[in-house]
């Protein structure tokens, strides 16, 4: 029997993304997005906003996860599948899928974002192991695949992960008892893969990006199969309305923001991010 392990637990989420924060980080998210609807980067901006708000490193992750600017939701938004199409294929970031699932299922941190996407800080950064929770988040999608009659399924991990090997034996493993036809990966390069692909699982934004038609299951198992899981939402009423959103606290007198300039509410703001290149 495996040790119970909480898969994204930081002992800090609680403070963090509880009641105290939750007017601040609605700013954060709504001034970010003001930027982001201008072109800035995404990097500098999140900085940018992060150090006006006194914003930890995780928190900072957290607004890049969810935010977006209107341009880029709807691109996504178009290209989205309501349902997966009976007797078609569809193909799998594993990983991204596998690793949000545990997650959830461990009652640690999610992220709902502007897209609907829901997604995990949990991080892969070169390594994987398989916990107590592998086996229940796999047997979601194999589930979740089967009632949606799918003809034909591919899980892509990435192969210079650690016990990428072992995952995909597990996954095969309970696959066996599935009418579903899965079909398990291990390859370089899975986001570069998944990009040219339709009928795309993940909620990896740089995929969503580029690939073609994509599906939100996570979105739809988290939801469905796992109510208790903690997913945390930013209310953005003017973000996601696509007002504007003075940014008179970013700066000095009369709202100027510029490099070094004071911030009344909040932390320095440092440089400003450099504007898109019209």
């Amino acid at each position: 029997m495996r040790k119970e392990t909480a898969r994204g637990f930081a002992p800090d989420d609680p403070l963090e993304f509880g009641p105290s924060w939750a007017k601040k980080m609605e700013r954060a998210a709504e001034e970010l997005v003001f930027l982001l609807d201008r072109g800035y980067g995404l990097k500098q901006s999140v900085s940018f906003v992060g150090n006006h708000h006194f914003l930890s490193e995780r928190q900072r992750r957290a607004l890049g996860r969810v935010t977006a600017s209107g341009e880029t939701l709807s691109r996504r938004k178009e290209r989205e599948m309501a349902t997966l199409e009976a007797g078609g294929r569809v193909h799998i970031d594993g990983f991204n899928t596998i690793i949000t699932l545990e997650t959830a299922l461990s009652g640690s941190l999610l992220l709902e974002g502007m897209d609907g996407c829901i997604r995990d800080l949990a991080g892969l950064r070169g390594t994987y192991r398989i916990i107590d929770k592998t086996a229940a988040a796999i047997s979601l999608v194999l589930q979740h695949l089967e009632r949606a009659e799918v003809g034909e399924a591919v899980l892509y991990l990435d192969a210079p992960v650690s016990n990428s090997g072992r995952l995909k034996s597990l996954v095969l493993e309970l696959a066996c008892a599935s009418p579903v036809r899965l079909q398990v990966l291990t390859i370089n390069q899975v986001d570069r893969t998944l990009s040219e692909k339709e009928c795309v699982v993940t909620s990896d934004g740089g995929i969503l990006d580029r690939c073609g038609r994509w599906y939100n299951m996570n979105g739809r198992i988290i939801r469905e199969r796992i109510p208790q899981a903690w997913v945390y939402r930013v209310p953005l009423e003017k973000g996601r309305a696509g007002q504007d959103v003075e940014m008179e606290d970013c700066g000095g007198a009369g709202g100027a923001v510029g490099a070094g300039a004071p911030a009344e509410s909040g932390g320095p703001v440092g440089e400003f991010p450099k504007p898109p290149i019209q």
